[in-house]
């Protein structure tokens, strides 16, 4: 059973498959037992965003026009961009104003710890996003800051990881897939690294591993980008000294 807000929209569907994602994992790891069912932080994620990722391609195949399709692969990258680039912010965030407690002694004063929220964001963003002067008061609105410090990188850990599998899958480079999929999500707390490399070739030590889990993001962009380019066209201008009339 899982327990979220659901009013039909795509991202409500997307929502659901995330949220029932986490349900399958603890339903097939809790043969483990209690102590050791639970995946650590780096693995947390992977059933719920592959499962996100099975729905989404399955709505983007069911999509009957390249409007449906263009809002489908527009809200998924915006939401495949946070879950990746933002969160990595945030995790920058966290080190600096803990890093701050840590260099000075004491606590910090609510400024300092939206100059350094403010200071994250912008080195992140860059010239890209031009973010108002106070934006970094915003804050408190993580909770994962306050209730759960230094977890914001497991979502950014769990979407390239994810990612690389859902490619591994597509490719269809590993033989009984599925079966070792469900196998990896019943190890629980005991999955490692290790079994990751010799059952799926994913070696997270690998640059390479990273940079297939952010092709994903760049094929769908592409993907997103020539379903575009029939409305960028430049519309025929009219014909000079054609009547306008009879």
């Amino acid at each position: 059973m899982v327990m979220l807000n659901y009013k039909g929209s795509p991202r409500d569907v997307a929502t659901m498959a995330h949220e029932l994602g986490h349900g399958v994992h603890q339903e097939l790891a809790k043969n483990k037992g209690d102590r050791i069912k639970r995946s650590p932080l780096t693995f947390a994620e992977t059933a719920s965003v592959f499962g996100e990722m099975l729905t989404f391609k399955s709505l983007l195949k069911a999509a009957k026009t390249d409007d449906d399709r263009r809002r489908l692969l527009c809200d998924k990258i915006n939401d495949m961009v946070n879950t990746l680039y933002r969160q990595i912010s945030f995790h920058d965030f966290e080190k600096r104003a803990h890093g701050a407690v840590k260099a000075t002694g004491r606590a910090l004063s609510a400024d300092e710890i939206a100059g350094h929220f403010q200071a994250a964001l912008v080195e992140s963003y860059g010239d890209s996003v031009n973010l108002p002067e106070d934006y970094g008061v915003i804050y408190p609105y993580i909770s994962h800051f306050m209730h759960s410090p230094f977890y914001v990188y497991a979502y950014a850990f769990g979407d390239s990881l994810v990612n690389a599998l859902y490619q591994v899958y597509e490719e269809g480079s590993v033989p009984d897939f599925e079966a070792k999929y469900i196998e990896m999500l019943e190890m629980g707390g005991t999955l490692t690294p290790e079994h990751l490399k010799a059952t799926f070739g994913l070696d997270i030590t690998d640059p390479e591993f990273w940079k297939k889990g952010v092709k994903t993001i760049e094929s769908m962009i592409d993907e997103l980008e020539a379903l575009c380019a029939p409305l960028l066209k430049p519309q025929q201008a009219p014909a000079a000294n054609t009547p306008s009339g009879p």
